[in-house]
């Protein structure tokens, strides 16, 4: 029932409309047998999450996630895609965007920033599903703080050592690489973190324990004591990582202001069969104005985010430019939008809408976390009214 006239939009070209199809098909051929799990059972989470990875990379959908030398659709990694596949997976299942996304960005500090034989040895396995990837920045007291990271990684030898903790890491305990950033000390605050790749067996990486959130996916803690990798494990230069996570949050937040626009367009959805469907005081709930304004809102604002989505996607796909702004300005706007557009369809559902298990009602618990990671609403809001009067005292200057 979604609306496809976006696809329309001058932003895609015809390899993006075809790459679409593709995820529509899969998903209504392939991904309801996929998606048997246990939500009060975190294995049987985990369980599911690996299968879709698999068979994502089997259907060749996970091509978005890596550029074209290791296996990709494009020469470089491409936002329209990856937003594509975020809101068209969004749609179906929570867990099979999750699955695309952590792929996506768990690999691309190593796409943008890694060396050939890191690109090697990550890439393609990424692109197959045959290897789960995982991106650790955040730590206990340093999230949208980048700079207050604790975690260090000292050189000794041929070696470097890292020691701390990282949390809130998507994947923990089931990725088999991770793209891990610590303080690496040339510089004071953030001009002193270095990234570096690292293998789950490595001895000395604690990926066991996990954490339970209202919408259950793998998420969870590493504690690294002693966690000695190679030099070539390191990613670009030591006291890069900074710039590395900037860089690939400014590709990554413009997908997560998509998967919103997908939760809200299903919500959508949702909503519009219940209110044709459903008949009280002798008429439809669809025939009632105030539904009618309630529906048209929603329709209006999830077009309006998906407008700056596809344009944070296509500035930086086409122009070659940095979309901190763009990319932040989406994220928030959409995530924020989801948030609105859910709660007015669980509101139409009535009673149903809390029904535990409802489609409404796993979209209110989904929606959540995305207007807090990889930028939390806030911190976005600072970031694109600093950046206004940054231009604004240029200009004026």
């Amino acid at each position: 029932m979604a609306d496809r006239s976006f696809l329309e939009w001058p932003f895609f070209d015809d390899a993006h409309r075809a790459y679409q199809g593709e995820l529509e098909r899969w998903v209504a051929q392939a991904l309801p047998d996929l998606l048997e799990h246990d939500e009060a059972d975190l294995d049987t989470v985990h369980a599911c999450v690996g299968r879709l990875v698999r068979e994502l990379g089997r259907a060749g959908l996970l091509r978005a996630c890596v550029p074209g030398a290791c296996g990709g659709l494009r020469t470089q990694v491409d936002v329209r895609s990856l937003a594509l596949a975020r809101d068209t997976l969004a749609q179906a299942s929570g867990l099979a965007d999750f699955a695309l996304a952590m792929q996506g960005l768990g690999s691309v500090p190593v796409s943008l920033f890694g060396n050939a034989q890191q690109q090697q040895a990550l890439l393609p396995g990424v692109a197959s599903g045959e290897l789960i990837a995982a991106f650790a920045l955040s730590e206990p007291d340093a999230g949208s703080d980048v700079a207050a990271m604790s975690a260090t990684a000292r050189r000794d030898g041929d070696d470097w050592v890292l020691d701390g903790t990282k949390t809130w890491i998507s994947n923990a305990g089931l990725a088999d690489r991770y793209v891990i950033f610590a303080r690496s000390g040339e510089a004071p605050g953030a001009k002193g973190i270095s990234a570096f790749l690292v293998d789950a067996g490595t001895p000395g990486l604690d990926a066991s324990e996990r954490i339970p959130v209202i919408a259950p996916h793998p998420l969870g803690t590493l504690r690294l004591s002693g966690c000695r990798v190679g030099a070539d494990r390191l990613i670009g230069a030591p006291g890069q990582g900074f710039a590395i996570a900037m860089g690939t949050l400014d590709l990554f937040r413009t997908t997560v202001g998509a998967a919103g626009l997908g939760f809200a367009r299903r919500a959508l959805d949702e909503a519009t069969r219940r209110a044709i469907g459903r008949r009280m005081f002798g008429q439809t709930l669809a025939d009632f104005q105030l539904t009618q304004v309630q529906v048209g809102d929603m329709a209006t604002q999830i077009d309006a985010a998906a407008l700056m989505v596809y344009r944070s996607a296509w500035t930086r796909d086409v122009m070659g430019r940095r979309v901190t702004r763009e990319a932040s300005m989406a994220k928030l706007y959409a995530t924020e939008v989801a948030q609105k557009v859910i709660d007015g369809a669980v509101q139409l559902h009535g009673g149903l809408g809390v029904v535990t298990g409802s489609t409404v009602e796993r979209l209110y618990r989904e929606i959540r976390a995305l207007r807090i990671y990889e930028g939390a609403t806030e911190v976005l809001q600072l970031i694109v009214g600093a950046r206004h009067l940054d231009a604004a005292r240029k200009a004026a200057s």
